[in-house]
């Protein structure tokens, strides 16, 4: 990597906005978006991941950081074979959380699709950037988006949750619950750690004493979340995160596609052709006058030398 690369890379913290919702400027998350979804088609088509890489660095915006973030990313795939440790070392472009989740996808021992784990980063990094211009994005559904995809593909809740609390998105408030989620996930119920952190909440306890004051300054979910996990108590949490999709527009997480049986019958078919040809053949060998099993015989070693 050339030394104009490296400063450039170095001088990305600094250059890049406070924290806010959307650390990145919107054309970045664009871009990563691009980017997630390019690698993860090319590389369902059989295509090296070095070649996708450069590719897409010629491919992607230039007024952007990504194709200085790439070009580091393919020397350490050179290197390292992997794509997660490049990240992890653009802690300042690359959030935890997709850290995590691409070294989940890398990771041998596990069952974890890349291809899967590209399109959740890249569903996210479009919610960000608000693509859709009707869908109000909110940091109740960030979170929510990335404890689904936690949830749906069984990764590590302990690990998966303390990377979703090093996101530069959230305050100290969202930082300090979601450590508690992590802590009692399992032993409380989700729906009912959002129900008492809602605006729902509140109003139900205001109805019961009126002359109570909440602190609203630990409120992290509307009315609405609030309301459907009131709702969704002692149910299975995906049904909670399905009735978010429906009733507030949230993201949804990709989900793995079981394969077509008929995508998989004509080479079915074919192999098994080709094995009746063969015994067909056989059996027109036997008929002439018998089969020669020396073509099936390996060449002695000794009788060679």
């Amino acid at each position: 990597m050339s030394d104009e690369t490296s400063a450039a890379l170095s001088s990305l913290a600094t250059s890049l906005p406070s924290q806010t919702f959307s650390p990145l400027p919107r054309e970045e998350y664009i871009e990563q978006g691009f980017f997630f979804t390019g690698l993860g088609e090319r590389l369902a088509e059989n295509v090296p991941a070095q070649e996708v890489l450069v590719a897409i660095r010629e491919e992607v915006l230039a007024t952007t950081k990504l194709p200085m973030a790439i070009e580091f990313l393919l020397a350490e795939l050179k290197h390292q074979g992997v794509l997660a440790t490049g990240m992890r070392q653009l802690a300042h472009y690359f959030t935890p959380f997709q850290c995590y989740v691409l070294s989940e996808a890398e990771n041998d021992r596990g069952r974890f699709d890349l291809r899967i784990g590209l399109q959740i980063l890249a569903r996210e990094v479009e919610y960000r950037a608000e693509v859709d211009p009707k869908r109000a994005i909110s940091l109740a559904g960030l979170f929510l988006y990335q404890l689904e995809a936690l949830c749906r593909n069984r990764l590590g809740y302990d690990e998966g949750l303390e990377a979703i609390a090093a996101d530069p998105s959230y305050d100290e408030t969202w930082r300090s619950w979601i450590l508690t989620v992590r802590r009692q996930i399992g032993i409380v119920e989700l729906a009912d750690m959002i129900y008492v952190r809602s605006e729902f909440y509140v109003e139900k306890m205001a109805q019961l004493d009126p002359t109570k004051t909440p602190d609203r300054s630990l409120l992290l979910f509307g009315r609405q979340e609030g309301r459907i996990a009131w709702a969704n108590r002692q149910k299975d949490p995906l049904l909670l995160f399905a009735a978010l999709h429906r009733q507030l527009g949230y993201p949804q997480v990709p989900k793995t596609k079981l394969a077509d049986p008929e995508q998989r019958l004509l080479p079915t078919l074919a192999r098994r052709v080709e094995q009746l040809e063969g015994r067909l053949k056989l059996l027109e060998e036997e008929q002439r006058g018998g089969i020669d099993l020396e073509r099936f015989y390996r060449p002695d070693a000794s009788e060679s030398s």
